[in-house]
């Protein structure tokens, strides 16, 4: 098999289950288990693969977090662009993900967690807001996550609670 065909097979599996062994990822893909490990420890090195993560459904643990979208729209730095300080409200250890956006009102998305929503109100205007190249801000409160990283988080039935009228 290609190579780069291989580690897109490699990505995808280890994108779904994160930990599933080479040699599992190996005779899933037909190859060999020395190979599978060398291309994993590849693209660790490169930055392909950046990390591997357990998604977990806080609300049934007594430690819920509080998630939230902050929309900040930036002036852009000349010669720079966004990405200085993308790289800037990166290093915020709040900060979970940061996106540069088209087609929205806003330059930036972050995705930040804190125990209450005050320390993210606290985190917005002490933080973000400050900031000699932010123009404005928004923030949008998760209240409930039924779907996250591509897992069900819970099986929610649908009922249908409408009336049968029979003829």
């Amino acid at each position: 098999m290609e190579e780069k065909r291989m580690k897109e097979e490699i990505l995808g599996i280890l994108e779904n289950n994160g930990r599933l062994t080479a040699a599992d990822i190996a005779a899933m893909i037909d190859a060999s288990e020395e190979k599978v490990a060398e291309l994993i420890l590849e693209m660790e090195k490169d930055k392909t693969i950046c990390g591997y993560r357990t998604v977990i459904n806080w609300e049934k643990n007594s430690d819920e977090k509080v998630t939230a979208q902050i929309g900040v729209k930036i002036s852009p730095v000349r010669g720079e662009g966004f990405d200085r300080i993308a790289a800037r409200f990166s290093r915020f250890e709040e900060v979970d993900s940061v996106y540069l956006m088209s087609g929205s009102s806003y330059d930036l998305i972050l995705m930040i967690e804190g125990e209450s929503m005050k320390d993210i109100a606290h985190f917005v205007y002490d933080k973000i807001a400050p900031m000699e190249t932010v123009v404005s801000t928004s923030t949008f409160f998760v209240l409930r996550k039924y779907k996250d990283h591509g897992v069900i988080l819970d099986d929610i039935h649908e009922t249908d609670e409408r009336i049968q009228i029979r003829p």
